[in-house]
């Protein structure tokens, strides 16, 4: 039968337990955002096994107009996963067991740390393995840098009493953004970087502006308006330019929850009508069903030639930290 363990604390029966002095600390967790350490001999690396991880850890983003990986991954041959190696945040480790094996771990060699440990009897069964758990492989490594990031930002963050006085929300966002634009119940955030910017979309719309069956286009629809009506492209005049949904390409749509609460996460591109400006975006419609209402949080980016996906998960955490106001 399939073995597929989660956060099991028996799995310590792999290693060898720690005493003393080393058993009671557990050092600090390392390593950049998106960065991940797998751990398999250079035969397996280099064979179906290697492909197989390949192909899921650095498949591409969603909703980036150029392709990009989801992690960077950095080889670590099994006989040199030891000491400080180990104290990657985020590692991927392929072991010999009887049968399949999947285990994510917390904070085994450093916190704090998700392991993922994939096992089987011969190759077949690893790379199936592999394949059938990439969801949940993702999910875990993603879910880590996501909270990592946010960690990071809480060390210095900007007041947002103003948005808690008028969408009864609190949202974690770095001193280095200000407050671009305020309207009724409006607020567009900005992050000025080398070369472009960074920005957050708060607004709110009634519950029966989107239909469960025509969830997209009611997402564009809404998207688009409030560009008409906010964010002018350069000449400065909405009525002949604005941002507006990418017409070409049709945003990936999602379902998730933020402060528990359900949510549309929708992925695309932006640009400007009449302007050569474009970019990727991240649009959450979190139902707030006591409020009757939809609290609508975007992230979007401006950074042409360059790569976007570690700015685009600043902004995917900063979102993902709403928390309402009871």
């Amino acid at each position: 039968m399939k073995k597929i363990i989660v956060l099991v604390c028996a799995f310590g029966i792999l290693f060898s337990c720690k005493e003393g002095a080393e058993a009671q600390h557990i050092p600090s967790s390392s390593g950049r955002l998106n960065n991940l350490s797998v751990v398999v001999d250079h035969q397996n690396w280099k064979g179906e096994i290697g492909e197989h991880l390949r192909k899921v850890l650095a498949s591409p983003v969603d909703g980036l107009p150029q392709q990009e990986p989801m992690f960077n991954i950095n080889h670590i041959p099994t006989n040199a996963f030891t000491g400080f190696v180990r104290n990657n945040r985020t590692f991927v480790k392929i072991i010999k067991t009887e049968t399949p094996y999947f285990s994510i771990v917390t904070d085994t060699f450093a916190k704090p740390q998700t392991g993922i440990f994939i096992g089987g009897s011969n190759i077949a069964e690893i790379t199936k393995e592999i394949d059938e758990q990439k969801p949940a492989i993702l999910k875990a490594i993603r879910d880590t840098e996501i909270t990592e990031k946010q960690r990071r930002i809480a060390k210095s963050l900007k007041d947002d009493k103003k948005i808690t006085e008028k969408l009864h929300i609190n949202i974690d966002f770095p001193t280095a953004y200000r407050y671009a634009k305020e309207g009724d119940d409006f607020f567009w955030i900005r992050k000025d970087i080398p070369k472009g910017s960074m920005e957050i979309l708060l607004y709110q719309v009634p519950l029966s502006k989107i239909d469960e069956n025509n969830v997209v286009a009611d997402i564009i629809k809404i998207r688009d308006s409030i560009g008409k009506k906010y964010i002018p492209g350069p000449s400065g005049d909405v009525e002949d330019s604005y941002m507006r949904t990418e017409e070409a390409f049709s945003p990936y749509l999602f379902t998730t929850k933020i402060d528990g609460k359900f949510a549309y996460e929708t992925k695309g591109t932006w640009d400007v009508k009449g302007a050569f400006m474009a970019g990727p975006f991240v649009n959450y419609a979190i139902r707030d069903e006591k409020n009757n209402r939809y609290l609508i949080a975007e992230g979007f980016l401006f950074r042409p030639s360059v790569n976007k996906r570690d700015h685009m998960l600043e902004l995917e955490a900063i979102l993902k930290s709403i928390k309402f106001k009871n």
